[in-house]
């Protein structure tokens, strides 16, 4: 399924009214607890009430983690995205955009960014998308959907680029390359909710 076209009805992470009156306005984690819908996302999917479901919201610069269907509590927090914030989905090397749709996640221990977590781009509907314009052999298509049926992470050197991740570094404000960043304390939290091996169900929602 690909959600890039799709529209999507984002919550608010902070409350207006309660910035307009002094006091501290909420974090994501006071207004967000249901996930979040989409046309096209099917509500029956599996991966949705998951152990550790991880979700991406591109125009509310946020990431929050869901347990059996249920916000984790107090998993919720702001990111960052590329510097300029491109719209849409990532399509082409250093086109500065972040991916959107289902993607698997693994441990990246030996990355220059904090606690990064790789994410298994290109999935099988980039793959797809890049093998009909021309931007993948058949061979790199076919290569792409191997590693990712194996659970691995798939080729990163193609023309639709890759090495796209989840790291610390700050979640205030988009400077990245297309990766989604978080606040060191936060990635730290987001860590402890998934599997040793950071391997889990990621959705990308623009």
């Amino acid at each position: 399924m690909v959600l890039s076209s799709l529209p999507l009805l984002l919550l608010a992470c902070s409350s207006p009214g309660a910035a307009s009156s002094g006091e501290e306005p909420p974090s994501c984690a006071d207004t967000v607890q249901a996930l979040p819908s989409a046309p096209g996302l099917d509500p029956a999917d599996p991966r949705l009430s998951g152990p550790a479901l991880v979700v991406v919201e591109k125009g509310a610069r946020r990431v929050a983690v869901y347990q059996g269907g249920a916000l984790a509590a107090g998993a919720c927090w702001p990111v960052g995205l590329a510097w300029g914030a491109p719209a849409g989905p990532k399509r082409r090397r250093g086109d500065m955009k972040t991916p959107e749709g289902w993607y698997r996640t693994s441990d990246k221990p030996w990355s220059q960014f904090y606690g990064a977590i790789a994410v298994h781009y290109p999935a099988a509907h980039d793959a797809t998308w890049g093998r009909e314009q021309g931007l993948l052999s058949q061979g790199e298509h076919d290569r792409i959907v191997a590693a990712l049926r194996a659970g691995r992470k798939p080729d990163q050197g193609t023309a639709m680029g890759g090495e796209i991740l989840l790291h610390g570094g700050g979640g205030d404000r988009d400077w990245t390359l297309g990766c989604v960043a978080l606040d060191d304390p936060d990635l730290d939290r987001l860590r402890a909710l998934l599997p040793a091996t950071m391997g889990t169900d990621l959705l990308i929602l623009p």
